[in-house]
């Protein structure tokens, strides 16, 4: 059992659960199945148990796990940089107006009674002054949670994986995973096939089985209708961090 060499840090309801299924595909990736936030909420449990959790590995395989939390927290870039310098980050973003719509929609399923996604945005409606604080906004201004993670780690140790891409190109995606990973590209677009009803990719095969794979009940749920207005809003808020975003990254996402 290793630490892991690869950690996928972000972004919540970014796509992160489809990638780590994706990569377990491949004979040279281990991963953790649960997220054992460890770098979070687990910290002062100590190495040997965040250790204790990974799978066991062959030389030349990957060891990774993944909590998308970990891109939103403070101490997450110290903690992870202090066990290895080296450690490659992946976050998955996707536009961060469908982000928070789709973080609501995972709370509205288990919490039918919270207020509507419209007065959550706003601290106030008649400013339009946009609520900042709520987390399923907070998350969305990817440019401020990268400054964070620059300050321990250089970027190009940093890959930014497009959440809308790995729907309509998870081959594409894929490929720059394994590239940045170090490993072979043995997952092609052999590897999919397209799920009508759901909307996105699922596995021919999936990791140890024969039968086709699509993620589960869970992921793909219909998001409620937003009022366009705020919608809107939402999108002239994000504008100015996701050009800064793309200037930090340099690459552009295409979201506006």
């Amino acid at each position: 059992k290793r630490l892991p060499q690869a950690i996928i840090i972000g972004v919540k309801k970014g796509g992160t659960r489809a990638l780590l299924e994706f990569l377990r595909v491949h004979p040279d990736v281990r991963a953790v199945g649960a997220e054992p936030h460890f770098f979070d909420r687990n910290y002062e449990r100590g190495l040997a148990w965040y250790r204790d959790l990974m799978p066991k590995t062959l030389e030349g395989q990957i060891t990774m796990e993944k909590t998308p939390s970990y891109f939103v927290t403070k101490e997450a870039p110290a903690r992870i940089s202090s066990m290895s310098k080296g450690t490659k980050l992946i976050v998955v973003v996707r536009d961060p107006v469908t982000r928070a719509i789709s973080d609501y929609t995972q709370t509205l399923s288990k919490k039918p009674d919270i207020p509507t996604f419209e007065s959550l945005t706003f601290k106030n409606r008649t400013t339009g002054l946009i609520d900042t604080s709520w987390s399923a906004i907070q998350i969305g201004i990817y440019a401020k949670h990268l400054e964070n993670w620059l300050l321990h780690f250089p970027i190009g140790q940093i890959l930014f994986v497009s959440g809308e891409r790995l729907i309509s190109d998870p081959a594409g995606e894929l490929g720059r995973v394994q590239d940045f990973l170090g490993l072979k590209r043995i997952i092609t677009d052999k590897h999919f096939y397209f799920n009508k009803t759901k909307g996105f990719p699922c596995l021919k095969k999936a990791e140890g089985s024969s039968k086709p794979h699509c993620l589960g009940k869970t992921k793909g749920r219909t998001h409620p209708d937003i009022d366009q207005e705020v919608v809107q809003r939402l999108r002239d808020f994000y504008r100015p961090f996701n050009m800064k975003f793309y200037q930090m990254t340099g690459q552009d996402f295409g979201w506006d």
